[in-house]
């Protein structure tokens, strides 16, 4: 296993969190100098925040931790790609790569459906794709196939089979 497999594990740990929390199953590390200093799972529907998403948790965790809301030298591990408002958020941290897992063809804002990087920003980020991609689009099949079937209520805790 590698470093981004290391950290991409961690992340996949929180996403099975949101997954038995019956939220979309994302999960974030942010890992600077070979540390996690913040994590993160979706928490959408448990705070009845459309803001919560892993990204946004894990970040605010690691600025606490920092004591610094600029994160300069910290890489972003997550699940899946990022959407516009985490993509968004991680350039304001100023992350400085963002490694992740499945793309997201709805959401995706590092090129499924835009680029974020394309815009004139004072900042940008290195990304890398596919990092145990099967693992998490996994997850997130299972998801909302459970969603379809009912199994699932909005909400609703989950048992990971």
């Amino acid at each position: 296993m590698n470093e981004k497999e290391r950290w991409m594990i961690e992340a996949l740990k929180e996403a099975r969190k949101a997954f038995e929390e019956g939220e979309v199953p994302v999960g974030a590390v942010v890992v600077k100098d070979g540390e996690i200093i913040g994590r993160g799972h979706n928490r959408t529907e448990a705070l009845k925040d459309p803001t919560a998403h892993a990204e946004i948790i894990a970040l605010s965790a690691a600025a606490n931790k920092l004591g610094n809301w600029r994160l300069n030298g910290a890489t972003l591990y997550v699940t899946l790609e990022p959407c516009l408002m985490c993509a968004g958020a991680s350039i304001l941290a100023r992350i400085d790569k963002i490694v992740y897992g499945a793309d997201d063809p709805k959401f995706g804002a590092l090129g499924s459906v835009m680029d974020i990087r394309e815009g004139k920003w004072n900042h940008s980020f290195e990304v890398e794709k596919g990092v145990l991609k099967e693992e998490a689009a996994k997850l997130m099949k299972e998801f909302f196939k459970r969603r379809r079937d009912g199994r699932v209520d909005e909400g609703a805790r989950l048992e990971i089979v």
